[in-house]
This record gives C-alpha cells, sequence and structure tokens, in this order.
C-alpha cells in the first residue's frame, strides 16, 4: 500500500494549516484508492526539533518522524506563512534531515496565508528548497487564505485540492515509489559501462 506523510507546520491550535493538510491528505486517499496516511504536527515536536538543532541529534519520538518521512512513497508538506516565507520550526526540521532523504521523492506542497498576497510563498520560498533536496514536486501548489475557507464553484479550494491530489497520484504511478540510493548507483555503473562499451 502506498504511504503518504503529510506534515503540517502550523503553531496554532486550532490551525488552518493542519485543516488544509487533512484534507490534502484525504484527497490523495481517495485519488490513490486507498493509502497508509500519517499526518504529523510539528507544533508537537518543537521541543525535539529545537534540541537537533542544537546538539545534532534527534530524540527517539522526532527520529520515528524522520525514517517515517525515509519510508514514505510521497510526502504532502503544508506551512503556514510568516513574513513571506515558512516558519522557522519548519526550516529547522528539513535542517535536520538526512541529505538525501527526499531524493526522488514525490512531494505536493501546500501553504497557509492571511490574505492571498503570500500565495508565491510555494514557488518562491517552498519549490526551491525541495528543488535543492531533489524532490520531485507536484505541478499544483495548494495556497489557502481566509476567503478561500467555505467557497464554491470553479476553482475554488476543493478543486485545487483534487487537482493536487490527482497530479500526485500521476507522479505516483509513474515512478512507484522513488528512486533509492542503491537504484541511483546501479544506474550510475550501467551509464558508466555504456560509455565504456566500443562502438
Amino acid at each position: 500500500m502506498t504511504r503518504i506523510v503529510a506534515l503540517s507546520s502550523g503553531v496554532g491550535e486550532p490551525s488552518t494549516t493542519r485543516l488544509l493538510a487533512d484534507r490534502l491528505a484525504a484527497a490523495a486517499g481517495t485519488a490513490l484508492g486507498g493509502a497508509s496516511i500519517e499526518v504529523v504536527n510539528l507544533r508537537e515536536l518543537a521541543h525535539e526539533i529545537t534540541d537537533a538543532a542544537l546538539t545534532g541529534f534527534a530524540a527517539p519520538r522526532l527520529q520515528h518522524v524522520y525514517d517515517q518521512v525515509g519510508e514514505a512513497d510521497a510526502l504532502i508538506v503544508v506551512v503556514p506563512t510568516f513574513k513571506a516565507s515558512y516558519p522557522g520550526l519548519f526550516k529547522s526540521f528539513v535542517d535536520a534531515l538526512d541529505n538525501d532523504a527526499l531524493i526522488g521523492k514525490v512531494v505536493l506542497l501546500g501553504a497557509t496565508g492571511g490574505t492571498a498576497r503570500h500565495s508565491m510563498v510555494i514557488d518562491f520560498a517552498l519549490r526551491p528548497l525541495f528543488a535543492y533536496l531533489q524532490a520531485v514536486v507536484v505541478p499544483t501548489g495548494v495556497f489557502a487564505s481566509p476567503h478561500d475557507w467555505g467557497s464554491s464553484g470553479e476553482g475554488t479550494l476543493q478543486s485545487r485540492i483534487e487537482r493536487a491530489a490527482g497530479e500526485l497520484t500521476s507522479l505516483l504511478g509513474g515512478q512507484g515509489s522513488g528512486r533509492s540510493k542503491n537504484d541511483e548507483i546501479d544506474l550510475f555503473s550501467e551509464t558508466m559501462l555504456s560509455i565504456s562499451q566500443p562502438d
């Protein structure tokens, strides 16, 4: 069964960031026809994340989340927008992540903000980060402002959620659970072998 981990970086309680993460996860599960989905609220790991940033070591509860991220077929990442970017809690979580953990992994991006003016946070802050981490990012990012909640009709939040979930499903179908490190080594070996073969 496809495994998805959804990371919510909302710091409030209740949190529209968590609500968006839940809705994206539910839509992905529906689009996939069933999946194992774990939603992680980084707010609950704030102390462990801070300790990991200071010491370089992850406590068992935080390490378990990192293990889940590494083993997942896909991630859903949803952040609130602070000062035109993602919050420090999320960045600290990513900073302690293994450098190779997201190579080839499908990632769906979402964000929340007080106004639609923050909607570019996905393309100008999140996409570059995940490009650096060599993830495969779903084309449609989902941003939600207060105006989006409860709206209806074409182009609404729900239609964007469903489109993004469909794209995630297509990417998973095209590459399975992503490339492992061993797959990359094998691909490199095959390439070098083909280069060394005489014409």
